[in-house]
């Protein structure tokens, strides 16, 4: 069973407890997650089946999409609704406009501390621990960049908002950070995830919903199956002898490619500075591997897989 899931995790359940909850569902041990949602938050949570687990690296990378609600007026020692405040409320608010200009001074490449209640590591344990048991912790910054931050509405003290940002975003920091930055304090109180990379949470089910399809029978009406995954890569078919030579390692030249199937996605609008990745296919149609096309002074041209899930056998073998 390999396959990508599409949960909309529901508030209060940990990423953890729908993998443990898909697990049971399907009578399957090998299931993991693709990027950890906190309890309060909704929405897209990507769970892997199978080989698929093996593709946390190329999700990982994957831009995200969020919309939800900060409060304005106090900070609380979590960055959400689940902590406590940190100083008295504040009622010097900030105009639309005021708001604006902070929203849009956030846009592009920052730098961001981490929450000190995340599942971060430090010292190899979760900042959480250490935020817990109020012990001194380095809060190492990242480097990240939002692409969008957008103001839905404003209905004093609350601010509804869009985001989309690269991997490894916190939007409780954002919240956070969006209060100092006007002087009044923030915290956020309501986030779901709406899009990882190309899936988005409309084409999510509900785990009510995978258990009723799975009871029926019905496991390839939620399970996106391998040979599906990754439409935003150009899509790759090789021939017979380069299929089965695969296993070895090794560039794959150019003389091995029988067919590009969507050169489109090539010049199509992928964030800038990032590389093009190719899925590698048998003539078959089995999905084989991701690639990278050869670096510009290797002394041959052709593509270097890094992410081999599956071979092709010589026949008879």
């Amino acid at each position: 069973m390999d396959g990508l899931i599409l949960v909309d995790k529901p508030r209060y359940w940990t990423s953890h407890d729908v993998v443990a909850e898909i697990r049971r569902i399907l009578n399957f041990k090998k299931i993991g997650h693709f990027g950890t949602l906190d309890p309060l938050a909704t929405g897209l949570l990507l769970v892997a089946a199978g080989k698929v687990t093996k593709l946390f690296s190329i999700f990982s990378k994957e831009d995200k999409g969020y919309r939800g609600r900060i409060r304005l007026g106090f900070a609380t020692d979590t960055y959400d609704a689940a902590g406590e405040p940190l100083a008295p409320e504040s009622g010097d608010l900030p105009d639309r406009i005021s708001l604006l200009e902070a929203m849009k001074r956030f846009e592009g490449e920052i730098i961001q501390l981490p929450p000190p209640f995340s599942a971060k590591k430090f010292q190899g344990k979760p900042l959480y621990k250490f935020a817990r048991e109020k012990k001194p912790m380095d809060l190492r910054p990242s480097r990240i960049t939002i692409r969008r931050f957008h103001l839905e509405r404003y209905a004093p003290p609350c601010v509804d908002f869009e985001v989309i940002c690269t991997s490894g975003t916190y939007i409780r920091s954002l919240a956070h950070d969006l209060g100092k930055d006007l002087g009044c304090g923030a915290h956020l109180t309501d986030l779901t995830r709406t899009a990882i990379g190309p899936y988005t949470l409309e084409a999510s089910l509900s785990l009510e919903k995978i258990r009723e399809l799975a009871g029926k029978g019905r496991i390839p009406d939620f399970l996106t199956p391998l040979e599906a995954l990754f439409p935003q890569f150009p899509k790759i078919i090789l021939k017979e002898h380069s299929a089965r030579a695969l296993q070895k390692g090794g560039l794959v030249p150019t003389e091995g490619i029988h067919r590009i199937l969507n050169p489109d996605t090539l010049s199509s609008s992928r964030p800038e500075g990032r590389e093009v990745i190719f899925s590698l296919f048998s003539m078959e149609g089995m999905f084989l591997a991701l690639a990278r096309w050869s670096p510009e002074e290797s002394p041959k041209s052709g593509l270097v897989p890094f992410l081999i899930l599956n071979s092709v056998r010589h026949p008879g073998s």
